[in-house]
């Protein structure tokens, strides 16, 4: 068995580099057209449901905003009760026929079965869920001292999208409706003191993969990895320190995100330049550490909500 490790090792690399070559070129004019294909017949989402989590807010809230515009009906799920109704009477104003707002938890599985049950009560259906609703803590490692609040960032960024998930699939499969999730780039671009939160988007990206194939095509699941996206989130003592970096408008995200998942993409990063830094990641993983080490280890820390 050692020898045929041995073999594989030596002779499986350079095969599959030479496979590329020459399957890569066709697949991928055949994957620009099938993407095309997809664009110009888009998804109408008019009339449709989507339960929109961490709405409050940010991300989020754009994305209720986007939803509104292309006339469909919204369930926007936040903890801020006020923050999320001014934010549900603006989505009226804009376009969504029907609207409901929940207040909710998305950390407490009880929360998520809630409000899923109360979309499908109010609307008899479920065609998108976006889990957006998620919190960052930046902070160095070594300076942790209560890793209980760090527990409850994985409950909120994790957790709170599986317990979503999981009630509404059943739903959302009737309809061969769609999953969008917010991940992030801090996924496969590792950040100083961002350490616990690019773990738990890390977890998302991996586990949204995993059921992406379980489910096949009974649900579309668009993984979104936005960069630095000017938002709540992002501000404060957070956005000056990464001032070198341009933040992308939460409403033109917003707009990419629905383009994106009304396409059936598998995935979207927001801004797409920062796909490059991927790449660097995987060609060159020593300059992107050294850089990210010089440029961020001695930022100040804060904590930032968005939910």
């Amino acid at each position: 068995m050692d020898l045929l490790h041995k073999f594989l090792n030596i002779i499986l690399l350079p095969l599959t580099f030479i496979l590329l070559l020459l399957f890569m070129p066709p697949f991928l004019l055949l994957k620009f057209l099938f993407s095309l294909k997809r664009y110009i017949f888009m998804e109408n989402v008019a009339g449709k449901v989507a339960l929109i989590t961490g709405a409050s807010s940010g991300i989020g809230e754009h994305v209720a905003y986007e939803y509104a515009k292309r006339g469909a009906r919204l369930v926007l799920v936040a903890r801020r009760e006020d923050r999320l109704r001014t934010v549900a009477n603006k989505v009226r104003k804009i376009g969504s026929p029907e609207v409901i707002a929940v207040a909710a938890d998305v950390s407490k599985v009880e929360d998520c079965k809630r409000f899923v049950e109360e979309a499908v009560n109010h609307f008899g259906q479920l065609d998108h869920l976006v889990n957006n609703a998620g919190v960052t803590k930046p902070r160095s490692f070594e300076k942790v001292t209560q890793f209980s609040d760090f527990a409850s960032l994985m409950d909120i960024n994790f957790w709170g999208s599986v317990y979503s998930t999981h009630y509404a699939v059943p739903h959302l499969r009737k309809n061969k409706g769609k999953i969008v999730v917010i991940s992030s780039t801090g996924a496969w671009l590792a950040n100083p003191r961002l350490s616990f939160y690019n773990a738990s988007k890390a977890a998302l990206l991996s586990f949204f993969e995993t059921l992406r194939i379980e489910f096949g095509p009974d649900i579309g699941v668009t993984i979104v990895t936005p960069g630095l996206i000017d938002s709540e989130m992002t501000q404060g003592k957070f956005l000056p320190q990464a001032a070198w970096v341009p933040a992308e408008t939460a409403e033109g995200c917003a707009k990419a995100i629905l383009d994106s998942t009304c396409s059936g993409d598998m995935y979207l990063t927001e801004p797409s330049w920062m796909k490059v830094l991927y790449w660097i990641k995987v060609l060159c993983p020593e300059v992107l550490e050294w850089c990210s080490h010089s440029m961020f280890a001695n930022r100040p820390q804060s904590t930032k909500k968005n939910s």
